[in-house]
């Protein structure tokens, strides 16, 4: 299964990361990375994990600029791509179809293909600018998953609450691990 992660400049660079670090621990994953200039400064300044770090994680790695790399082209089949974080500028030119970098034009390739796209959007508040082109985003077969934590895993750390959003990444790609907590119905 070939997957594709796009890490922005959105606050919750972790999130990309612990993804990269889950999707490793899958059999059968081979893993493309977008680290846009932005998302490796928030990466630095969030984690103090450095590009090479990140880049390390994942089977090919590609520059924003890079248009003419295979993403760009629904010829190259992949199944997924999650943009984790995903800021709010890259969520409205996915949207809008403005193919400006890789990011963008690798998402709009997965969406014209009818292949699964995640958006992890990380903002709050949402004011109703936003809110339409999430819905324009979900007519269009886009998933958007903002990362948002449950409680009924009684989390202990900050990592338990990151893994609870990428539990729920990896359920919506198909790769489901045997180690996430789940909710069982049951109350104390």
């Amino acid at each position: 299964m070939r997957v594709v992660v796009g890490i922005t400049g959105a606050s919750g660079a972790i999130y990309g990361w612990r993804l990269l670090e889950r999707l490793r621990d899958q059999q059968n994953v081979e893993i493309h990375l977008i680290l846009s200039h932005a998302g490796e400064k928030t990466l630095f300044i969030e984690t103090d994990k450095t590009a090479a770090q990140v880049r390390a994680l994942a089977d090919f790695w590609y520059a924003e600029e890079d248009i003419g790399c295979r993403l760009a082209s629904g010829s190259f089949r992949t199944e997924a791509m999650v943009v984790a974080p995903c800021s709010i500028h890259s969520m409205s030119a996915i949207a809008c179809g403005i193919s400006s970098n890789l990011m963008v034009r690798a998402a709009d390739v997965i969406l014209k293909e009818k292949r699964q796209l995640i958006l992890m959007v990380r903002e709050s508040p949402f004011h109703v600018g936003h809110l339409k082109t999430m819905t324009l985003l979900a007519e269009m077969g886009a998933i958007i998953a903002p990362p948002i934590p449950g409680f009924y895993t009684r989390p202990e750390s900050v990592m338990d609450i990151v893994d609870h959003s990428v539990d729920r990444v990896l359920d919506l790609i198909g790769l489901p691990d045997d180690r996430i907590r789940r909710w069982d119905g049951k109350s104390k």
